[in-house]
């Protein structure tokens, strides 16, 4: 049986590749994250005054740092750039020399005014991939807007179909179009990468808020698409298939998957509902989602008499696919997680042990893996403008100008 590698010794896929990420908040970090837990050196490039705005959001961990910021920034480097003085972009400039990307998402036109715009970068580094993102996009009627997760689900159409039928909107539990957007930013990045490999040349590349989550609406869209008709919500119900959702049992709900013929009629078998099987409006996929809202109360007549374990113990030797609803303390307990090393300990300079969730690409031969914890706001400055060459008194002559900032432990 495969075994998990251990990364202790191993390569690393993307060593030697350094990273200046310009980016705050949840989009680019996520995206910074993803590419450090494979071995590119990240260098979080922070403002004065507080850094990123996340190391203030959500329940804090320590006086200093919060939650937030610690999930979302291990595995980095921090510095402290003052962009607002002529010093602070020179040494943005000067680290761009020998980086391999950069991700920023400021507003559109921000860092041209700054002159770190990608025209002004290419010139110092043809090969430099340079990523942004935005709420809207760099074109169209709302490339000027500030764009946030939130507004990004209301106008994807997200908003419009999630939740359940005749209740007030509500968005996906979890930041869907921020995440999506560093996911694709990921992906773009790594693209433009294996380009330059085959090239040498660099480019630019961008991301949008709005864009990264109307790419998730492929089964609302195609049905659009398709029909014309508007899709709305459903609760946990699938939109092309029946039944594949949660059902009520006697202590709780479980979840069931049967998106073909033969898996329905295993459920239903399992469930003691064989006569459903043979009935006109339940024969087909088609016949079951006209009458999904029968189907269901017909199904849950049986399900509510077990235990959600009960079921799931039937189920699965029924071979039918099911799950249950776990909670936050729960799945953190679950065996599965556990064993596949999805929970990492790390300890941090004054949040002591701190668990972080661990990498979900498992690859074999370069795996990823999590070292250091989220840094203190300009740990690394001296370390990083050293490594560019700066001298010590070129350093102390940005802290004095307030260029940079340090915070040596």
């Amino acid at each position: 049986m495969q075994t998990l590698p251990n990364p202790a010794g191993m390569p690393e896929a993307l060593k030697g590749v350094q990273v200046l990420d310009c980016s705050q908040i949840l989009a680019g970090p996520f995206c910074s994250m993803l590419l450090a837990d494979m071995g590119a050196d990240v260098i979080k490039i922070e403002k004065p005054n507080g850094g990123d705005d996340t190391r203030r959001m959500g329940p804090p961990f320590i006086d200093t740092e919060s939650a937030a910021f610690l999930a979302m920034n291990r595995n980095k480097r921090s510095m402290v750039l003052n962009f607002k003085e002529p010093e602070g972009v020179d040494a943005m400039k000067r680290l761009v020399k020998d980086s391999d990307i950069i991700i920023e998402n400021y507003r559109t036109g921000v860092m041209e005014r700054l002159g770190l715009g990608y025209e002004d970068l290419k010139a110092i580094n043809p090969g430099i991939i340079y990523c942004s993102i935005s709420g809207f996009g760099r074109t169209g009627p709302y490339a000027n807007r500030g764009g946030y997760d939130l507004i990004a689900q209301a106008m994807s159409g997200i908003m419009s179909f999630t939740g359940v039928p005749d209740t007030p909107p509500v968005k996906a539990g979890v930041p869907i179009a921020d995440m999506n957007a560093g996911m694709f930013s990921v992906y773009g990045i790594l693209t433009a990468y294996i380009n330059k490999l085959k090239t040498g040349k660099g480019q630019f590349l961008e991301i949008s808020l709005l864009e990264a989550a109307l790419a998730y609406t492929v089964w609302e869209s195609a049905g659009y698409f398709a029909t014309g008709e508007v899709a709305g919500p459903l609760g946990s119900s699938h939109r092309n298939s029946a039944p594949y959702q949660a059902l009520a049992t006697s202590d709780g709900h479980l979840v069931v998957g049967a998106p073909n013929q033969p898996n329905w009629e295993r459920l239903a078998k399992a469930f003691g509902c064989e006569e459903l099987i043979g009935r006109e409006e339940y024969k087909d996929n088609a016949g079951r989602l006209v009458n999904r809202a029968k189907l269901e109360e017909e199904l849950e007549l049986a399900t509510t008499k077990k235990s959600t374990n009960e079921w799931l113990e039937i189920l699965e030797a029924a071979g039918v696919p099911a799950g249950p609803i776990l909670n936050m303390e729960e799945i953190w307990a679950d065996p599965q997680i556990q064993e596949r090393g999805m929970e990492a300990l790390l300890e941090h300079p004054t949040a002591g042990v701190i668990k972080n969730i661990g990498v979900a690409a498992k690859l074999y031969s370069t795996p990823g893996r999590i070292t250091r914890p989220a840094p203190l706001l300009g740990q690394h400055t001296r370390e990083v403008l050293e490594d560019a060459g700066y001298s010590a008194e070129e350093i102390e002559s940005l802290n004095e100008l307030g260029a940079a900032a340090t915070n040596d432990i």
